[in-house]
C-alpha cells in the first residue's frame, strides 16, 4: 500500500479496499484508526459477523454497491457463521477465491487451527493485543499487500 503522501506506480496508488471482519467494536476501532494514522491509501470496510462478510464480499442486500475487496482481514472467530465457514465459502467460488484473505491469529497456534479445519489462507496475522502493537500490524498488512502486488503477473 502505498502512503498518502507518495507518488509513484499507478497500482500502487490506487486505494486499496480492506474489508475488516472483526466483531470486537474496540478492535474494528484501533485497526481503522492505525491504518488510518499510517497514511496508508485504503479504505477499511469492516462487518462484525460472518454472514455480513458473505454479504459483502457477494455484494447483496444493503452492500450491493460495496466495492469487491481487494484483500479480507478475517477474525476465524465470529458471531453466528463462523470464520472458517466464510473462508471455505470465499476458497468454494471463483470469482471470490483470488481475494486474498489474511487470517487475524489471536496466537500462534490460529495457523494450525485454520488448517486443521483442511483451509489455507494466503496469509496469517497474530493479531495486536497492545495498542502499540498495532503500529507493527499494520506494516506487517503493508508488507503482505507490497508481496502480492509484486507477485501477481502483470495483465
Amino acid at each position: 500500500m502505498a502512503s498518502a503522501d507518495e507518488e509513484g506506480d499507478d497500482t500502487l496508488g490506487e486505494t486499496i479496499d480492506i474489508l475488516l471482519v472483526e466483531p470486537n467494536p474496540g478492535d474494528t476501532r484501533l485497526f481503522e484508526e492505525n491504518f488510518r494514522d499510517a497514511k496508508l491509501m485504503n479504505a477499511i470496510h469492516a462487518v462484525s459477523d460472518g454472514e455480513e462478510a458473505l454479504e459483502f464480499v457477494y455484494q447483496r442486500n444493503e452492500y450491493a454497491d460495496a466495492p469487491r475487496p481487494d484483500l479480507i482481514l478475517l477474525e476465524p472467530q465470529l458471531p453466528g457463521q463462523s470464520g472458517m465457514e466464510v473462508l471455505s465459502a470465499l476458497n468454494d467460488e471463483p470469482a471470490l477465491c483470488e481475494i486474498p484473505v489474511v487470517v487475524l491469529t489471536s496466537s500462534e497456534a490460529g495457523e494450525e487451527i485454520v488448517k486443521n479445519h483442511g483451509l489455507e489462507a494466503d496469509g496469517y496475522i497474530q493479531k495486536p493485543v497492545e495498542t502499540e502493537e498495532f503500529i507493527e500490524f499494520v506494516q506487517e498488512v503493508e508488507e503482505f499487500w507490497f508481496a502480492i502486488v509484486k507477485t501477481e503477473p502483470a495483465d
